[in-house]
């Protein structure tokens, strides 16, 4: 009996050893697969961050990134146009690496790789496998509006990570059921409310996607609103700064609602999603959105009500179309573990590779119209050879007039030409008259350009009614000797007791209102600077 009984003990430490190894086994395997795919969409997302750093000193300056230059040298808690995140990051960048191309558009091209892989996780946290995660990623690193945003410093940069990372986190709530991680979320989206106000409209979506599922149920937990509550203490500052300031942004976003952005109609907005996000991205974020509504996708609904409802209110806002662009990598992720499904179920392996060799080369053709990647004049040439047409009245956002390029490429042309016409009506003044002159102009662009490329000729600085520039003031100028850029003779003679052309600014591929200009040298200012300056406010 004793014999036996330690046969069967001998036998069942057999049978466990045998589980653990194999337990052991299934474990090392999954760490393999997990580093294998992490592997990969590592490469994948490695490919726009090189590209990014391959062309980003093709072209010139981006008209903004002058603005956030300045922004970085008068460091707030606030601006009219934004809030001060990506100031500060700004700020630290240059601190760090300078003030070069490459180093200004560094962590722009760093966000957008990091875009690419969480785009990656998030299908795999959904349930897909390494085919999702790798059609995911390639989606959104072919996507023209991510690697238009990426390629320049803005705070759009880093708008989709945030709404993205935001996206992550409340998957991973659904899927572990720990409460503890709306703290996470809640540290996420007050940082991209820090980055730009419209995560706003995110938590808006979230809030009415929850209370039309089954969701509903997660607001009551106690530590959703505590995420909450970290979200209001971390964008608080900016929220103080807007009281002190007059609410400057609400007026900002009401004058840019009415003069600045163009009106789409329902069609041309949901056709601006399709082209921005490249159109043969189309079928998998669709699918995306079918998924969550589907049978297999319930458990995640909220988040398909979450597009619905962004996309409703952003047409009734006559927003400019690609304000709905961050929400579309977790349609992505959604769509690649839905066609991963599909080719699974259909034994469709051809699928498989189709898919992402469609989207490669979709990327590659449509590269050059959202990367600095040609020549200039070769890509006007390849623009009309896939239907494009320079000289069309509006963008597909604002209302301006445009020439051979579109918009996000003709504002990185024209600043050198800027600052030299007016660098030479400031060195035709007598020494006297430099000492006291003062350069004003019309918009935040040629202030940042005169400011940061005017160095070199010894230009003093420049002021405007623009934006941030109007709340900086005109420090200490008189305006008895006043050079003006932007603004008509007509409007210029009722001020001054003189006005004379001192030059013109000629750029070829600029946007056209910046062609043309005339640069005025004005003298003896009929009222006190400081006096008319609250009249020369320009919020928009």
């Amino acid at each position: 009996m004793q014999g036996n009984a330690l046969g069967n003990v001998a036998l069942d430490c057999g049978w466990l050893k045998r589980d653990e190894a194999k337990r052991t086994g299934s474990v090392m395997q999954r760490t393999r697969t997990a580093t294998a795919d992490r592997a990969l969409i590592g490469a994948i997302a490695a490919v726009p961050f090189i590209l990014h750093l391959l062309t980003n000193t093709r072209y010139g300056y981006f008209r903004d990134e002058f603005y956030y230059i300045a922004c970085s040298q008068h460091l707030d808690w606030g601006y009219v146009d934004h809030p001060p995140l990506s100031i500060a990051l700004l700020a630290l960048e240059r601190w760090l690496l300078g003030d070069s191309l490459p180093a200004i558009r560094f962590l722009p091209a760093v966000a957008g790789a990091t875009l690419v892989f969480l785009t990656a996780m998030m299908a795999r946290e959904l349930g897909g496998g390494r085919c999702a995660q790798a059609l995911a990623a390639l989606a959104v690193a072919v996507a023209p509006i991510y690697l238009g945003l990426d390629s320049f410093f803005s705070m759009n940069a880093f708008e989709p990570l945030f709404w993205t990372a935001a996206a992550y986190v409340l998957i991973r709530i659904v899927n572990t059921e720990n409460s503890k991680l709306w703290l996470l979320f809640g540290v996420v989206a007050g940082l991209g409310l820090q980055n730009k106000h419209s995560m706003v409209f995110f938590g808006f979506g979230v809030v009415v996607a929850l209370l039309l599922t089954r969701e509903r149920k997660r607001l009551l937990d106690n530590w959703l609103w505590l995420g909450a509550g970290t979200a209001v203490l971390i964008f608080l500052p900016n929220v103080v700064w807007e009281i002190t300031h007059n609410w400057a942004t609400v007026e900002f976003m009401r004058n840019a609602q009415g003069y600045k952005i163009a009106p789409l109609s329902p069609i041309e907005f949901v056709t601006q999603q399709v082209l921005m996000l490249h159109p043969l991205a189309l079928p998998i974020w669709f699918a995306g959105l079918c998924y969550f509504f589907s049978r297999d996708g319930r458990r995640y609904r909220f988040c398909g009500w979450m597009y619905v409802v962004l996309l409703a209110v952003f047409m009734a806002e006559n927003a400019k179309a690609y304000y709905l662009t961050p929400i579309y990598p977790l349609l992505l992720a959604a769509g690649a573990l839905a066609i991963e499904g599909i080719a699974e179920r259909a034994n469709w392996r051809w699928l498989r590779v189709a898919a992402p060799c469609a989207l490669v080369i979709g990327g590659i053709a449509t590269a050059p119209l959202a990367l600095p990647v040609l020549p200039v004049e070769a890509l006007i040439r390849y623009q009309r050879l896939l239907g494009g047409e320079g000289g069309v009245k509006r963008t597909t956002s604002e209302t301006a007039t445009l020439g051979a390029l579109p918009q996000y490429f003709a504002d990185m042309f024209g600043w050198d030409e800027v600052v030299s016409a007016v660098a030479r009506a400031y060195e035709s003044l007598s020494p006297e008259e430099r000492d006291k002159a003062a350069i004003f102009v019309s918009n935040y662009g040629e202030a940042g350009a005169i400011n940061f490329l005017g160095k070199s000729h010894r230009l003093p600085e420049a002021i405007s009614g623009h934006n941030n520039y109007w709340l900086w003031g005109p420090g200490t100028y008189s305006g008895e000797v006043v050079i003006v850029l932007g603004y008509a003779l007509e409007d210029l003679k009722p001020m001054f007791d003189s006005v004379e052309q001192a030059g013109t600014v000629h750029c070829e591929y600029c946007m056209p209102f910046e062609n043309d200009r005339p640069v005025y040298i004005c003298r003896g200012l009929k009222q006190p600077l400081r006096e008319i300056w609250p009249r020369l406010k320009h919020y928009i």
